[in-house]
Order: C-alpha cells, then sequence, then structure tokens
C-alpha cells in the first residue's frame, strides 16, 4: 500500500464557460513571464535599457513555440501520421509535445531577427536571458503533470507520482521525471546567475554553461523515462541530441573564453550620437544666441553699445598734457 504519491489532478483543463483554460498552456506562460522578468533584471543590470528583453522575446517566444513543435513533430512522427492517425493532432500544442532543443534552435533565429532590429548583440542577450529560460523550463515542466506525461519507471518512493489510466498508459506510481527536471532547471539557473558574478561571463558564455548544465541533467533523466521514444545504438535520440549539444557548448566556452576575453562593456550602445536619450527632441535654438547672429545688445548701431557708462565702465578722458601713447594705451600688446 502506497504511503504517500504525488497525486495527479484527474484533468488538465478547466472550462471557463466556452473558454477552455489549460494547466499546460498556463505554465508555459508562467514560464515566459518568469524569464523575461529575470532576463530585464540582468539586462538592466549589464547596462541596456528596460523593455529591451521584452520587445525582442516578442521575437524569439512565437519563434521558439513552432520550433519546439517541429522538434516533438519531427522526432515521434508517428504517433501523428501513419495508419490510425490523424495528421491534425500534430497542431493541438496543448496536448502536450514541444521539444526544447527545437525551441532554443528557432527561438535564437526569432531572437537574432528582434536584436537586428534593435541594433544590439545577439550573445550579450543571451547571456541576459540564459537564468530565466532554465526557471522557463522549471515551470514548464509541470505542464506534464497536468497532462499526466513524461514519467519515469514505477516506484513506491513517497515522491512517486501517480498516474491513472488512460491510452497508451496504465495506473500506477511512477518516478516524476518532470519534477526531476523542473529541480534540474532551478539549480542550473542559480549556477548560472553564480557563475556570471563570479567569472564575469561574457560573449554568450553564460548561455552556453546553461546549455551545457541542462544537457548533462537531461542525459540521466532521459534514462528514466519509459515514453515511446526512438533509439539509436541503443539509447534514446534525445540522451544522443543531450550529448552532441553538450559537446559543443562546452567547445564553445572554451574557444570563447580564448578569442574573447572578458565582458561586453556596452550591451545596448545609443545610436544618438548627440548624447541625448531616446525620444527627445533636441531644444530650438534662440534667435540672440543662434550660430552665425550677434547678440542684440552688440549689434551695429545700437545705442547702448555707444554709451559705455551704461555698461559699468567709464569712458577715458583726455586732458591737454596727457602723453601721446594715452591714446592707444598698450600698443604692443595683444
Amino acid at each position: 500500500m502506497d504511503i504517500a504519491y504525488i497525486p495527479s489532478p484527474s484533468t488538465g483543463v478547466i472550462h471557463l464557460g466556452p473558454i477552455p483554460l489549460r494547466g499546460y498552456a498556463f505554465c508555459i506562460i508562467i514560464g515566459v513571464f518568469v524569464a523575461v522578468w529575470l532576463g530585464n533584471k540582468r539586462w538592466v543590470a549589464r547596462g541596456g535599457k528596460p523593455g529591451t528583453v521584452a520587445d525582442i522575446a516578442v521575437w524569439a517566444v512565437p519563434f521558439g513555440l513552432v520550433g519546439g513543435r517541429l522538434y516533438h513533430v519531427i522526432t515521434d512522427y508517428q504517433l501523428y501520421f501513419g495508419e490510425g492517425r490523424n495528421w491534425v493532432d500534430a497542431l493541438k500544442i496543448w496536448e502536450g509535445g514541444l521539444g526544447i532543443w527545437g525551441a532554443i534552435a528557432l527561438g535564437a533565429v526569432g531572437a537574432w531577427i528582434g536584436c537586428r532590429l534593435r541594433g544590439i548583440p545577439l550573445p550579450a542577450w543571451a547571456d541576459a536571458l540564459a537564468p530565466g529560460i532554465a526557471l522557463a523550463q522549471a515551470c514548464g515542466r509541470w505542464g506534464n503533470w497536468f497532462n499526466q506525461e513524461l514519467y519515469g519507471r514505477a516506484t513506491d518512493l513517497p515522491w512517486a507520482v501517480e498516474i491513472s489510466a488512460g491510452p497508451n498508459r496504465d495506473a500506477g506510481t511512477y518516478h516524476p521525471t518532470f519534477l526531476y527536471e523542473s529541480l534540474w532547471c532551478v539549480g542550473v539557473a542559480f549556477l548560472v546567475i553564480w557563475a556570471d558574478r563570479r567569472f564575469k561571463l561574457g560573449h554568450g558564455r553564460a548561455f552556453a554553461l546553461y546549455v551545457a548544465a541542462y544537457c548533462l541533467g537531461r542525459v540521466w533523466i532521459e534514462y528514466m523515462r519509459v515514453d515511446e521514444a526512438h533509439h539509436i545504438l541503443g539509447l534514446r535520440l534525445n540522451v544522443w541530441t543531450s550529448i552532441v549539444v553538450f559537446v559543443l557548448a562546452v567547445v564553445y566556452l572554451v574557444l570563447s573564453a580564448k578569442l574573447r576575453p572578458g565582458r561586453e562593456e556596452i550591451v545596448e550602445p545609443d545610436r544618438d550620437v548627440s548624447g541625448a536619450k531616446d525620444g527627445d527632441k533636441p531644444a530650438p535654438a534662440d534667435a540672440d544666441t543662434a550660430v552665425g547672429a550677434e547678440p542684440a545688445d552688440a549689434a551695429a548701431g545700437s545705442t547702448d553699445a555707444a554709451k559705455p557708462e551704461q555698461a559699468g565702465t567709464k569712458a577715458p578722458v583726455l586732458t591737454k598734457d596727457a602723453p601721446a601713447e594715452a591714446e592707444a594705451p598698450e600698443a604692443g600688446k595683444r
């Protein structure tokens, strides 16, 4: 008899009238907000402008969702194509199925577009967002709990997750791999924040550290999962993907540290070379001080200019006995 376990919700959707509110979607939305919030704080601390992270996320998030879904559908095509399958199900993202590899890859394309439009370097933006992405994954993994999917082998541990009977699954208690990955992602976020403060990571190295650390955890979590997956040389496809991406991330860390040490001094240069802030309009030139114009009181023919005593000076008085040089005092000085 199980004395403790994590119960699963009986349904992953709540209907508010005709509008379905899905737990999977809520977890993804919460994750996006957390990533943008933390990314904005880190971006501003690096010298960037508030709101830039959100502006670029408008490009990155849609691209990431499409990329994540494409990766899932391509690598698990048997779930949507073939005899007895309906390809329309491939569009039902609310039923679960987002591949982080595709989300990061295509999301980076969207981020690149947004960065180009703002004139800022993509690696610096990725560094600021890296721990936020890890926390977004930690939130998003709870969507699998709502959908009762991506669990591990059967177990009677107190923290096992209860799974009810359904299509392609048997009732029982299993390893909550969604929980393991969620906790791992939280740890990755703190690791990146600590390393960034300690070593002043720049030029995309904070993002590379996030990728490498996540891949390490994903390898052992994949070993525990029992859902259907393609295998290559006895290993699940996602294990191979994790290994390859881990190696690429480590190589980038090493080469980047040698080729571009240190951190970017300016992450969001001001395009206004005059020094005015964006949106400020230059003040109109004053007519009395405009370039090429003489002040009114010094204009030719001015009555005031002809009366030096009114300016607080006293005109020299020449007398009959005054020496000749008095008319041109200190003529040799310039």
